[in-house]
């Protein structure tokens, strides 16, 4: 084996070594900083102004409280006819168009998708009240959704939420 040849092969190695190092501080220096941030991100998320702008933004039609006693029409959602385009074609897709905003977030009481024990006793009534729920409203969650989607669409979206949730 000549000298330059050894030369080569020693740098090779010294170069991996290094490069192997390197990248092993880089993991374990990112598992450090998501370890960190997991709780740092949450609570800044909840104060960022662009996201409680969005949250607002898609809460607002049912935000407002009807008053006894008081005439509560302009409250009233009107009812507008929902192009065939907006329908979601699935309900992973329905979810993630408007059932996340909530139930991703826990928003407004809402069960956040992957709480067993918040997801259990609604499980345990069975699918048909749990339908029945998402069609009419219950509690902060209006009728549909908010939407004027088809029954099968509210129906494919409970679906998929109570798959998310086994």
């Amino acid at each position: 084996m000549s000298k330059n040849e050894s030369s080569d092969t020693h740098f090779f190695n010294s170069f991996s070594l290094v490069l192997g190092v390197l990248i092993v501080f880089s993991i374990i220096l990112f598992a450090v900083a998501r370890a960190i941030g997991v709780n740092e991100q949450q609570a800044h998320l909840l104060i960022d102004p662009l996201h409680v702008k969005a949250v607002t933004a898609n809460i607002e039609p049912f935000a407002h409280e009807a008053i006894a006693g008081q005439d509560n029409s302009a409250l009233a959602i009107p009812k507008a006819a929902t192009p065939a385009a907006d329908i979601p074609a699935s309900g992973e897709a329905a979810y993630a168009k408007v059932c996340s905003s909530c139930h991703a977030t826990g928003l407004a009481g809402a069960p956040k998708i992957g709480d067993h024990a918040a997801w259990g006793p609604r499980i345990a009534q069975g699918k048909e009240a749990l339908y029945q729920h998402a069609l009419a409203g219950k509690g902060a969650m209006p009728p549909r959704g908010g939407t004027t989607w088809p029954d099968a669409i509210i129906r494919s979206a409970v679906d998929h939420m109570l798959s998310l949730n086994k």
